[in-house]
C-alpha cells in the first residue's frame, strides 16, 4: 500500500469510457441537466481525448439487474408509468401524471424526480452504463473505467430522490464486490451522498467516505459527522460535513489526511469516486469555491494507488463548468496536457466570455474555520485508526 502515498498518476494504464449516443440524448433531456451530457461528451471528443481510451458501448440493465437493489415494486411501477407516458401524446399527458398520482408519492416521482418521456429507458441505460463500467473492471480489462453518465447517489431501494431515478452507483458496487470483496467509495458531490450510505450503512464490505456541505436547510440533510454506520458497517461510513465556501487549499488538506489513512488501514481492492461537479464555483445549486484543479488532484491521489477504479459523474448544474472540469478529469486519466484554450465544438458559444478550461475561484466567504475543520479530522482519524480493520 506504500504507492498509495504518492499522488503520481501512473502511466500506461488501460483506460475505457462508457459511452452512448442514445443515453446521451436522453440523458440531456433530464431537468435541472439538460443538455449536460452532450456538451461534456462534445468537449472531451473536440480535445480528441478518445483516441487515447477504449470506448464502449453500454448494455442496458436488465429488470433483474435493477432488482439486485431496487424493490421489484418501484421498478414495475417506473416501468408502467413510462410506458404510459410515453405512448400517451402531449395534451392528454397530464392525465397520465394524475392517474399515477398516488403511487407516484409513494415512489418518490414528482417534484424533483418528475415523470418524463422515456424514463424507464433512461434509467436502465444509467444503470447499465455504471453495471459495463463495473463488469470491466471485474474482467481486467482496464486499470480506469469513466462513466460521465453515472453517479446518481440519491436514488433509494424503493424511490426516486434528488434528481435520481436509479442508483447506479450501488448497483456497480454489488458489481465490484463479487471479484473484489472491499469496495472504497468515494463522494465529491457537494451533496451528501445518502443512498449509497443507507446501502451499505450495515456492511464492512464496502466503505464509504463522503465529503459535503452539511448546513440546516441543505438537501438532503444527512451525513452528519456522528454517522458512522450501524452494527458491523459501524465507522465504515465517513462523513466529512462542511460549510458554505470551502476552498481549494482547506478541502485538499482534508482529503490527504484522510485518504492516507483509508488506505492504510482499510486497504480497498476497487474504487469508485463520484466526481459529482457541483461543488465547483458559480455552481447555482453548490455554495463552495472550488476549481478543477480541487477534483483533479483528488483522482490523481486516487490513481495513484494503482487500485481498478470506476471514475462517475454526479451533480453539477452549471453545465459549461462541469464540461470544464470532467474533460479536465478525463485528460488526467489518459495522461495527456491539454491547452487552456477551448477547441471549437458545436457548443463553442456557451464556453464565453474567455472561450478557456480554467476556472477561478471567486471571492465567496469561506466559513469552515481552522478550528472546525481540525475538530472535524480529528474525529475521523480518530475512528479510522482506533475502528476500521
Amino acid at each position: 500500500m506504500n504507492n498509495c502515498l504518492n499522488n503520481h498518476v501512473p502511466e500506461n494504464r488501460k483506460v475505457t469510457y462508457v459511452h452512448n449516443d442514445t443515453l446521451m440524448r436522453l440523458s440531456s433531456k433530464i431537468p435541472n441537466v439538460q443538455n449536460r451530457a452532450s456538451v461534456v461528451h462534445n468537449l472531451i471528443k473536440s480535445y480528441d481525448l478518445l483516441k487515447h481510451m477504449n470506448v464502449v458501448n453500454v448494455a442496458p440493465a436488465t429488470t433483474e439487474d435493477l432488482c439486485k437493489f431496487h424493490s421489484s415494486l418501484y421498478i414495475d411501477f417506473l416501468r408502467n408509468i413510462s410506458e404510459n407516458y410515453t405512448k400517451t401524446v402531449e395534451e392528454d399527458k397530464d392525465e397520465v401524471v394524475e392517474e399515477f398520482s398516488n403511487e407516484s408519492e409513494d415512489y418518490g416521482i414528482g417534484y424533483d424526480c418528475p415523470i418524463v418521456e422515456h424514463v424507464f429507458e433512461l434509467s436502465s441505460l444509467i444503470a447499465g452504463s455504471s453495471i459495463t463500467a463495473a463488469k470491466i473492471l471485474c474482467e481486467r480489462k482496464s486499470d480506469v473505467v469513466i462513466n460521465w453518465y453515472g453517479g446518481w447517489h440519491h436514488a433509494q431501494r424503493d424511490q426516486a430522490e434528488g434528481f435520481c431515478y436509479v442508483n447506479d452507483i450501488v448497483l456497480a458496487i454489488e458489481e465490484l464486490r463479487v471479484s473484489f470483496g472491499r469496495v472504497l467509495y468515494i463522494d465529491l458531490d457537494i451533496h451528501h451522498g445518502n443512498g449509497v450510505e443507507n446501502a451499505y450503512n450495515f456492511t464492512s464490505k464496502v466503505l464509504t467516505l463522503s465529503f459535503h456541505k452539511h448546513e440546516a436547510g441543505f438537501y438532503p440533510g444527512t451525513g452528519d459527522l456522528k454517522d458512522v454506520g450501524i452494527g458491523k458497517g459501524k465507522f465504515y461510513t465517513v462523513n466529512v460535513p462542511l460549510k458554505e465556501g470551502m476552498n481549494n487549499i482547506s478541502y485538499r488538506y482534508l482529503f490527504e489526511c484522510i485518504i492516507k489513512e483509508i488506505m492504510t488501514k482499510y486497504k480497498p481492492n476497487a474504487v469508485v469516486l463520484q466526481c459529482g461537479a457541483d461543488g465547483l464555483t458559480g455552481d447555482k445549486l453548490g455554495g463552495f469555491n472550488l476549481t478543477q484543479e480541487l477534483y483533479g488532484y483528488c483522482l490523481r491521489r486516487v490513481l495513484g494507488c494503482k487500485i481498478p477504479t470506476l471514475v462517475l459523474g454526479g451533480g453539477g448544474y452549471n453545465v459549461p463548468n462541469v464540461a470544464r472540469c470532467w474533460t479536465y478529469l478525463t485528460a488526467i486519466c489518459v495522461n495527456q496536457n491539454i491547452s487552456n484554450n477551448i477547441p471549437d465544438n458545436e457548443n463553442f458559444s456557451i464556453f464565453g466570455p474567455d472561450f478557456t478550461l480554467n476556472i477561478t475561484e471567486s471571492n465567496r466567504k469561506d466559513y469552515n474555520s481552522r478550528e472546525y475543520l481540525n475538530s472535524v479530522l480529528h474525529e475521523i482519524i480518530y475512528n479510522i485508526r482506533d475502528n476500521i480493520q
